[in-house]
């Protein structure tokens, strides 16, 4: 099954169960509390409060989803494991008040059973501990093995933000197999081993400010598959960077670096991250997000700077980002057709930042080389390097502590502070970034 027929198994599957198909929100969410569009739930939350009426009792989405900054941050994650992200697709089924833990969990259990056709004998189930009610479904009416089902804390407790809608969750993992790691299922075993693939979030509460829970109106159902997590295992492969979703990427920022994959590992992180990170900037864009210092802006920014850095650290001082993006279109053109009809902007819209920062690159790496070879890298000069050279001191971070290199970061902090009282003092109004600059 590629990536097409999945995310049409998994649409007709729910469908044919009286759930509305509903078109992907866009990664800027209306919601206020979160940065980006971080879950399938984000478009529904008023009818999950009970401050709009649900014009439907079910619903079934694929939703586009960054996580990239904020409390739901994978940015450091990228490239180092096989299953982390920035930008994915969350597979959803919703129900407003309509049917909850009885009905979703067979659902659930069913389409990973007998469409997906998982071998039941690798799925392991974790609820909450206090969630009596969820085990007694998986046991008596699903028949998972009491051995297979295991209990979590925070694990097992889902909220989109520090107030809102939340509740207690179930969880489906996939046993890749003792090849990744030790057992003890996902509560004791290998993270690399246990790879969530689903998680059935029981939206029973309103977290108040103050941090108390209030009942919702009704009890509600919202559920999150990882569509990129789901596909290598039907698929029959290691990593979600090893399917047709993302090959075809990695091959492309194989090709434009020169370096081929599975030579070696530091190579390898490198160009996940190119993959990675030319979905997130490519999606970004085409919702409206522009690089800028601030917000949102300042997210893609830095998405777009660390692709291009890995480029520059494999050797290349070629545009890199017009031909990853040119393949993140090819490959998610036909689910999202409003890739192919804004090409040209995406590109030339990434393609600029990633010029101006090319031109950072040079100067600032020359210097920051060496301050490496001295064995640190002082306050001062990663301030200098930020402040007059336009060098983010992220960067500093991340290329020194890949050379085992530490940053005095307090000495840089003391003199970030000196520069924004400096610049109250003239009265410019002026928010100086502590993380990327122009």
């Amino acid at each position: 099954m590629d990536a097409s027929q999945l995310r049409r198994a998994f649409t007709e599957f729910f469908v044919e169960r009286g759930h509305v198909s509903v078109p992907s929100a866009s990664l800027i969410p209306h919601d206020q509390t979160v940065l980006f569009t971080v879950a399938g739930m984000v478009q529904f939350k008023p009818y999950f409060l009970g401050d709009e009426p649900a014009p439907f009792k079910r619903a079934t989405t694929i939703q586009k989803c960054v996580r990239a900054g904020g409390k739901h941050n994978d940015l450091d994650q990228i490239g180092l494991t096989s299953r982390h992200l920035t930008f994915f697709e969350m597979l959803g089924n919703f129900s407003f008040g309509d049917y909850f833990k009885e009905q979703a969990i067979p659902f659930a259990w069913e389409l990973v059973t007998d469409v997906l056709k998982l071998d039941p004998n690798k799925l392991w189930i974790t609820v909450h501990l206090s969630d009596d009610e969820a085990e007694a479904i998986w046991r008596d009416q699903v028949g998972v093995p009491q051995e297979r089902i295991q209990r979590l804390d925070e694990d097992n407790w889902w909220q989109m933000s520090d107030t809102g809608p939340c509740g207690p969750c179930s969880e489906i993992y996939y046993d890749k197999g003792e090849s990744y790691g030790a057992d003890g299922g996902p509560a004791f075993g290998s993270d690399e081993r246990f790879m969530e693939i689903w998680n059935l979030v029981f939206m029973q509460y309103d977290r108040q400010p103050d941090g108390s829970l209030v009942p919702l109106p009704k009890p509600c159902i919202d559920t999150g598959a990882g569509f990129e997590r789901i596909l290598p295992v039907i698929q029959g492969k290691g990593s979600v960077y090893d399917t047709d979703l993302l090959q075809p990427i990695l091959k492309v920022a194989s090709e434009a670096t020169g370096v081929s994959y599975g030579a070696d590992p530091s190579s390898d992180v490198k160009l996940r991250i190119m993959a990675d990170h030319a979905r997130s900037m490519t999606f970004l864009v085409s919702d409206g997000v522009f690089p800028t210092n601030e917000s949102r802006g300042y997210v893609l920014r830095r998405i777009i700077r660390r692709a291009v850095l890995r480029s520059y650290q494999l050797g290349t001082s070629d545009l890199v980002t017009p031909k990853l993006i040119q393949a993140v279109i090819d490959t998610m053109g036909e689910a999202y057709p409003e890739l192919i009809s804004q090409r040209n902007y995406i590109i030339s819209s990434v393609q600029r930042e990633e010029e101006k920062f090319r031109q950072t690159l040079q100067s600032g790496i020359v210097q920051l080389e060496e301050e490496l070879k001295r064995g640190s890298v002082s306050g001062e000069v990663a301030f200098r390097l930020h402040d007059t050279c336009g060098f983010p001191i992220e960067l500093t971070k991340e290329i020194s502590n890949e050379r085992g290199v530490a940053v005095d970061m307090e000495g840089f902090d003391i003199l970030m502070s000196e520069q924004r009282a400096r610049a109250r003092a003239a009265g410019l109004g002026v928010d100086v970034n502590d993380e990327e600059t122009e």
